[in-house]
Formats: C-alpha cells, structure tokens, sequence
C-alpha cells in the first residue's frame, strides 16, 4: 500500500515498519498561502531544513473557525458553518504537494478543543446565537470553557456542521496535484481534534462515556468517507481523560481508532519552573518518564502503535528570546528522545514522535513576545508568547539532537519480539 498502515501494533510504510522525529507546523497552510500572511519562499525553505534535519512527519492544522474569542486565530478556514475560506484552503493544498516532493507525511487534525483556533467552542457558539465563553476577558473561567468545549460532543447540530468539513475536506481534490485528500498517500492520519478532553465538566468522570461515543462515532464516520487513511484522536493521553487510564482504554478501544496519541507537557501540568530549573528539573524528568512508561504499557495493553505527538519545554529563566540559552531543554530533549529510540528498537510499540514546534526563520516580532496578526509564525499559537517552545533555526544545539534522533528513527529496524 502507498497509504501508512497500522499492522501489529506497529505502523508500517512501504511495507516496513515506520518510525520517525517529526514536529508539529500547525501553521503550514497559512504559510503556504497566496495570502498577504503567507509566505511560500519561506514555506519551501522552511520544508527544505526539515527534510535536511530528517523531520518528515508535520502535525498540521486543517481546521479553524472565525470566532470573536480572545487570541484565536484570523482568518479562519471556516468563517461559518458551510462557508469556507478558499485562500487558506488553497495554502494547504499547496503545502502538501510541497511535502509530498520530500517524501514527507502529514497528520492533519480536525478541530480544537482550545480557542485559539476557534475549536469546539466557537461550534457551540455557532449554535448557541454567538454566545462565547472566553477565559482571556475574566469574567468566564478556564474550567468554564473548558465545560463548554466539552458540551459540543453531545451536540447534534454543532457535530452536524463539524462533520460538513470533514465530508468537505476529505473530497477535496488537491488543485496542485489533482489528488483527493482521501487518496493522497502524504497524509499519514486524520486527527478528530487537538487535544480534545473528555469528562470536563459538572459531569466529570461519569461524562466519559458521552466522549467515548463521540471518539467511536466520529472516527467511523471518516472511516466511511476514506478507507485509506488512519484515524486517530488528538489525544493527550490520560491527562485527557480525567488522570484516568481506564477512561483513556476505554475511550481508545474502538476499532475505529488505527493508533494511540499522547502529549507532554512538563510546564502547563505544573511541574516545572524554568525560573527554577535547580528546584524543579529533577522531578520533572522523573515524571516525564513515568507518563512515557505508563502509554507505552497501555499501548501494549492495547495492541496498538502510539505516537507522542507534542512535548516541549520553554528556555532557560521563561525567555522567549532567540538565541538565549536551552540548557534544560536540550537536557529533556534528549532523555525524551533517547527513552523513545530505545524502546522503538526493543520492539515496542512506540511508532514515533513530533516535538512542539518548528518556529524555522521565524521570529517574535515584538518586544513584549505578544502576537498581532501579520506577524511572522514562530511555532507558538497566538495565544502564547512568541518564541516561547519555538525550534529556531539557529537553535544550533537542539537541531543537532533532533538530527541525530532523526537519523538514528530514520533507520531504525526494530528487533522482532
């Protein structure tokens, strides 16, 4: 098959097991746009690098909605439901046939249940005659939101115009390459949203089940549309699931989902201070690998491949500066790097991993690090310092680490168990 497989609890390309170092470009297709926010030398110059570092595999955003919302992102791919933004549409056409003349694939994800790409709760205000809730402001909480987001699963009509793009975008045929989406071998998966959460909300645990039913129904749903392509969630792994392994089995057992995602994120789970990395670093790398232990033995459990497909860590002291140091970074990197090769050639079901996230030739563009629309992407989403877990291109230390991992996952021939 042309088309990324998941056979044995491994994933298989070109009838080899596949493993790979790749890195999240949320921003591709608002790169490869024709719009005066994109930059198509850049965009080839940037996949040039990638491709020259060894990183083939970009986690990209195919989804945004026009919201009000504090932060989230402008122009959006869906202005409103059934209206589409063609210009950005057009980007990512483009930037998958750039990556398909790098032998590069993408896994594009769906929805967000975070606001800074309007996600779950710009449908619900979609239905709801425009009502947000937007935790910037102060007067709406994050758990707020975050029950907000999470009420767009049991939504009928908000789940009917999320699966209109889906339909939509799957049938598209790429204006480049005359390719469906649903026939084009570049895309690895399609991803139901980023980090989507389940049980949040006055139901808590109990909610799951709801989440459960959308996770089987959704997925099933792009199955019926598209027998090539894998699906999966989008995951954060148990921290997604109310701290619950059992929910995160439950809830990932579907036949409709080919693998397993989960994230790691030291800082926003609170564990770590670059402020004070002496006090804080060495519990941090104890609990990083124990949240790595505890998905590789689910995965197993399980009987399916799993990715990490976002982990970073800020730079020394918070900055977000270019060029100031990364010390721990390089540090954590490398542990996270080295416990996935290790276990990837032991024969584990680990596939592969995107770290968070390219920031390239970008730059922040201001003083205060803050966003304003027009300015360069750096990897980091509006909503979040610019620079802050930015990959630059004169991170000379850390590109030389994901070079070296990349080679060693490019390569890789796992002992058969």
């Amino acid at each position: 098959s042309l088309f990324i497989q998941a056979r044995g609890g491994k994933l298989v390309k070109d009838g080899n097991p596949y493993y790979f170092v790749g890195t999240n470009f949320w921003y591709g297709c608002y790169l490869a746009s024709n719009g005066k926010y994109g930059n198509r030398q850049r965009l080839i110059r940037e996949l040039d690098d990638l491709s020259d570092h060894g990183v083939n595999n970009l986690r990209i955003l195919a989804a945004s909605e026009k919201s009000t919302i504090s932060n989230s992102l402008s122009p959006a791919i869906t202005e409103a439901p059934g209206k589409y933004n063609e210009e950005l549409l057009d980007g990512l056409d483009f930037l998958l046939s750039e990556m398909g003349k790098r032998n590069m694939n993408a896994v594009l994800f769906l929805n967000n249940f975070w606001e800074w790409s309007g996600g779950m709760g710009q449908y619900m205000a979609w239905v709801n005659h425009g009502k947000v809730v937007d935790p910037v402001l102060g007067k709406d909480t994050w758990p707020d939101f975050m029950a907000y987001s999470n009420s767009f699963y049991s939504d009928t009509l908000a789940n009917r115009y999320y699966r209109d793009y889906i339909s939509f975008l799957v049938n598209r045929v790429n204006k480049y390459t005359g390719i469906a989406y649903k026939n084009d071998p570049v895309i690895m998966a399609w991803e139901l949203a980023n980090e989507p959460r389940g049980g949040e909300g006055k139901d808590g645990l109990a909610g799951m089940d709801v989440f459960t039913r959308w996770v089987d129904e959704t997925a099933g749903y792009i199955h019926s549309l598209d027998s090539n392509h894998l699906v999966t969630t989008g995951s954060e792994g148990t921290v997604g699931c109310k701290q619950d392994a059992p929910s995160f089995v439950k809830s990932h057992s579907t036949k409709n989902i080919d693998y397993l995602t989960f994230h790691l994120w030291a800082k926003n789970w609170g564990w770590f201070d670059a402020r004070d990395i002496a006090a804080t670093f060495p519990s941090t790398k104890a609990k990083a690998i124990d949240y790595l232990n505890l998905h590789m033995s689910l995965a197993r459990q399980m009987g399916k491949p799993i990715v990490l497909e976002e982990f970073g860590l800020e730079r020394d002291s918070s900055f977000c500066k270019p060029g100031t140091p990364v010390t721990a970074r390089d540090e954590y990197y490398n542990m996270v790097f080295r416990y996935l090769a290790d276990t990837a050639a032991a024969g584990g079901n680990f596939a592969g991993c995107n770290f968070w996230a390219w920031g390239g030739e970008g730059r922040p563009a201001h003083p205060d690090f803050i966003y304003k629309p027009g300015d360069p992407f750096t990897g980091d989403p509006p909503q979040e310092g610019q620079g802050l877990n930015s990959i630059f291109n004169n991170d000379s230390s850390t590109l030389e680490l994901i070079r070296t991992y990349a080679r060693k996952m490019n390569t890789l021939l796992p002992q058969q168990k």
